[in-house]
């Protein structure tokens, strides 16, 4: 790849990040990106009329996007080449009763989502984001609608102790999730005060008005246009309000929330887009090229949106039988399918060295890391990483392989859940990152490259290389 077109693809990279301060954004953004280029989107409640050729999508609960392009030698029976990622990150996610009132304050009451090294965010400036459902009144008719929000300046932040008052922090900060991670929205009275000279201040119909400070819901009223008793619910999550860039002293790394897991969302996004972006991209194709990013991965995926639901199931029966309703053909078809679960990977730690297996420890700049676990903790095994190593040697691409120390647990991935769950061959594969679950993340501007590339080549060649290839026979 030229300089130049590996800055495009960074380019692009953090502006989608930048787009996407939560799940539901990041698939909003997706859907804008799979528009453009001509992609249709189909909606589950409804019949699918589906044709060869043809490019595709739908969302389920805004949080998960599955897109996918139909070859135009594809028949009934055909297998699906996917690339499957999440579209969550752990965050701080505000209570249904967010209001907290202590010592002149106004705070905000927030969750723990997911698995988050919750030190990281004192200290910084948060501010609000997720989906809010508005009722519409014309004609005397009511509606209900939902509407993504974002407020870009920093509205909260949840201060550190000073150490003249806790003289032992630095022999080991412990975070007291209930207590100590609470965001401070202002003081009780600049609060009021703001309140009396509000023009459009909140009603007494204001959407529980017990639960959620007025302050907190006039500001969400007035970046949606609307009046604080039209929002009748939302789901808000707390986002660091500081840019993602491309840093270093060699500009090599991106320094950013949530590379865990929208680097590999955006990596395969932008391979299915650019490896289906004209009619004669499918014109000898055979399968379907499909990617598949999915909510509620760093909880356990277990939601009707997460990979633990039917969704992906349901993505490859619609489809088959689109084509025929002949049961059988959906079984051949997951048989010549085939998996990539592409999440993140740890890279090794020039200040922790020990914390990884001396003979497994991915670097940045060194591609792709293929995930291996004997006890089923990434569901790739010999025939699944072959399939997606030899991809990468046909196009000079660099691979690496990781195994957890055996005196230290495994994390796991979408990638067992729907190997066992659908039957489908899968490789566990993720790019090198340092700082996961971190507020503010790193990886490598190469691996951002290396990534798009491995996954564009997979959907290019996966149908070709996959006659050559024997098992079950």
């Amino acid at each position: 790849m030229a300089q130049t077109e590996v800055s495009s693809v960074v380019s692009d990279f953090i502006g989608f990040l930048n787009a996407s301060p939560t799940a539901f954004h990041a698939v909003d953004e997706a859907k804008k990106r799979l528009q453009e280029i001509g992609y249709e989107q189909v909606l589950e409640r409804e019949d699918w009329k589906l044709e060869a050729g043809k490019r595709y999508f739908f969302t389920r609960n805004h949080s998960t996007i599955v897109a996918f392009a139909i070859g135009k030698k594809y028949v009934a029976g055909n297998g699906f080449h996917i690339v499957g990622a999440h579209t969550d990150s752990p965050c701080l996610k505000l209570k249904p009763v967010s209001e907290v009132k202590k010592a002149g304050f106004l705070e905000v009451g927030v969750q723990t989502y997911g698995g988050g090294l919750w030190h990281t965010w004192f200290d910084r400036d948060l501010t609000v984001a997720g989906r809010v459902m508005i009722r519409e009144e014309k004609s005397g008719s009511v509606s209900y609608s939902h509407r993504l929000v974002r407020i870009e300046e920093p509205i909260m932040r949840i201060p550190t102790l000073a150490i003249h008052l806790d003289r032992g922090v630095n022999d080991g900060f412990k975070v007291n999730t209930q207590s100590h991670l609470v965001p401070v929205l202002a003081t009780s009275i600049k609060a009021e005060l703001n309140k009396a000279v509000s023009v459009n201040g909140p009603t007494d119909k204001t959407m529980n008005k017990s639960s959620h400070h007025a302050l907190l819901l006039q500001i969400i009223a007035d970046k949606l246009g609307c009046q604080p008793d039209q929002i009748c619910d939302f789901e808000l999550q707390t986002c660091d309000t500081q840019p993602s860039i491309v840093a270093g002293a060699a500009k090599e790394f991106i320094f950013s929330g949530r590379l865990d897991n929208l680097c590999m969302s955006f990596c395969s996004l932008k391979a299915l887009i650019d490896a289906t972006y004209s009619e004669s991209d499918l014109e000898n194709e055979s399968g379907v090229r499909m990617v598949a990013l999915f909510d509620h991965e760093e909880v356990g995926s277990n939601s009707a949106q997460g990979a633990g639901s039917p969704a992906m199931l349901d993505a490859l029966s619609r489809i088959t039988n689109s084509f025929d309703s002949d049961s059988k053909m959906l079984t051949k078809a997951i048989q010549r399918s085939f998996l990539v679960s592409a999440d993140m990977a740890h890279a090794l730690h020039p200040n922790y060295t020990d914390k990884h297996e001396e003979n497994h420890q991915p670097k940045l700049h060194g591609g792709l890391v293929i995930k291996h676990n004997a006890n089923q903790r990434y569901a790739t095994n010999a025939v699944t990483s072959f399939i997606f190593r030899e991809i990468a040697v046909n196009h000079n691409l660099p691979v690496q392989d990781f195994v957890v120390r055996n005196d230290m647990p495994c994390g796991s991935t979408i990638g067992p859940i729907l190997a066992s769950g659908v039957g489908i061959r899968t490789v566990d594969v993720g790019a090198p990152q340092l700082s996961m679950h971190s507020i503010r993340e790193m990886c490598a501007v190469d691996d951002v490259k290396h990534s798009y590339e491995h996954f564009k080549a997979f959907f290019q060649e996966f149908s070709q290389l996959d006659t050559k290839i024997t098992v079950d026979a």
